[in-house]
C-alpha cells in the first residue's frame, strides 16, 4: 500500500506529519492493504492561516482499491492531528461496509 501526503501553501507538510499521517493510515488501513494500492492524503486550511477559525483544517483521504472505483471521505476538524485521525477512522468503516457488501456476494 503506497501512502502520497499532501498539503496546501498554509501547513507545512514537514517529515514528522509525513510520518504521523503514514503512522494513523497503517493503523486503521493495513487489514484492507491488500486490496488498496495507494492512499491519497490531501490536508488544506481552508480558510487560511489568517483568518482562524474552528474547524478549518480539511482531510481528503482516498483510497484506491484494485479494480474498484475509489472511495474518498473527509473530515473537518480543529487541529491536522484530529482531521486526519477522524478521516482515517471514517475511511476504515467506509472500506469495511463496502468490502462486506462484496465479500457477500
Amino acid at each position: 500500500m503506497q501512502i502520497q501526503f499532501n498539503t496546501d501553501r498554509n501547513i507545512e507538510g514537514d517529515e514528522a506529519k509525513a510520518q504521523f499521517v503514514e503512522a494513523v493510515v497503517h493503523g486503521a488501513l493495513d487489514r484492507f492493504s491488500e486490496q488498496i494500492t495507494r492512499v491519497e492524503i490531501h490536508v488544506r486550511d481552508e480558510n487560511s492561516n489568517k483568518k482562524g477559525g474552528s474547524d478549518d483544517i480539511r482531510c481528503l483521504m482516498e483510497a484506491r482499491l484494485g479494480g474498484l472505483q475509489p472511495v474518498a471521505v473527509s473530515h473537518n476538524a480543529a487541529t491536522f492531528e484530529d482531521a486526519v485521525e477522524a478521516a482515517a477512522g471514517k475511511m476504515q468503516r467506509s472500506l469495511a461496509s463496502m468490502l462486506g457488501r462484496l465479500n457477500q456476494r
